[in-house]
């Protein structure tokens, strides 16, 4: 059923899907506009989206274009979104400001929760969640991605948090607002780059019809926050520990020598961390991204399974 939302455009594809009750998985723009150059944004963009469709569902990558919401991006979306200059980053503090003003912005977790859920979308998947980010209980410096979990029922396929964060302050928030976080097949939670942070993961589940059960579970309950289910990035793809410790303190020293502060600081970080390693943690972001989708594809194809059973 089409949404009323005023400020909506769901694409005719996803549309159907969620019409006819088919997989549909979520996707985030801030990767595109604010995660890489062009023209490797677009690619990535493109192959996530090949993954999703490879594993039976349909991709449903979000935007903020000219104060439109958009669910399903054309090519000629996913091009502006890529080559544009002066795209906004939106979370939700954001989306009322740009859309009235009409302005174009990549969505990070938080605001894509918020399309998704406008959008009846279940399952979103991205690289890595926002966080407390280190010195957090001095500076508050706290992601927003938090708060929309624990308030928004989107259940978020990550890598974990990104390792540049504060891992252990990060859980305990989560814990805190009543947010699960769900290890795929591990009892370690992932830390982004690498498969392990050294602390452990709340929950255990091993397939993605068990995940599904469980996000289902959830909402016949009546509870309106969203789930982390964290997918370690695979081993091939893993990178040394000692060698991205290295490049994270490197860059955390560098982005405190520049005082970069808010919003700002994780882009810097994860450029930084690019240039410190030659390239290899970008190789690696997009590797666990795609595994993200993957896992997310086949999760919504066992919430659609179920839903026509129902």
């Amino acid at each position: 059923m089409q949404s009323f939302n005023p400020y909506l455009d769901i694409s005719p594809e996803v549309q159907s899907a969620l019409d006819n009750h088919q997989p549909v998985v979520a996707l985030e723009s801030t990767i595109i506009s604010h995660g890489m150059p062009y023209p490797q944004n677009l690619e990535t963009a493109k192959g996530v989206e090949a993954v999703v469709r490879k594993e039976g569902a349909i991709p449903a990558t979000m935007a903020v274009i000219k104060g439109r919401i958009k669910v399903g991006l054309s090519e000629e979306d996913l091009l502006f979104m890529a080559k544009e200059k002066g795209i906004l980053k939106a979370s939700r503090r954001d989306m009322a400001i740009i859309i009235a003003q009409k302005k174009s912005a990549a969505t990070t977790v938080a605001a894509t929760m918020i399309c998704a859920n406008l959008a009846g979308i279940k399952i979103f998947a991205t690289g890595g969640i926002g966080g407390v980010h280190r010195k957090g209980q001095d500076t508050f410096d706290i992601s927003a991605d938090l708060q929309e979990l624990a308030n928004t029922p989107v259940a978020v396929v990550s890598a974990g948090i990104k390792s540049i964060l504060d891992i252990p302050l990060t859980l305990e928030y989560l814990e805190t607002m009543g947010v699960a976080v769900i290890g795929v097949g591990t009892d370690q939670f992932p830390a982004f780059y690498t498969r392990e942070s050294g602390y452990p993961a709340p929950y255990q589940l091993d397939t993605p019809g068990e995940i599904a059960a469980t996000i289902q579970a959830q909402e016949s309950l009546g509870l309106k926050a969203g789930f982390l289910i964290a997918n370690p990035i695979p081993a091939e793809y893993s990178m040394d520990k000692k060698i991205i410790d290295k490049a994270i303190r490197e860059a955390l020293a560098d982005a405190e020598a520049q005082q970069i502060t808010g919003k700002e600081v994780t882009p810097f970080l994860l450029k930084k961390i690019v240039e410190l390693t030659e390239g290899k943690s970008l190789f690696s972001n997009i590797k666990l991204v795609e595994n993200n989708a993957r896992l997310a594809a086949q999760i919504a194809r066992e919430l659609s399974v179920n839903n026509h059973k129902n």
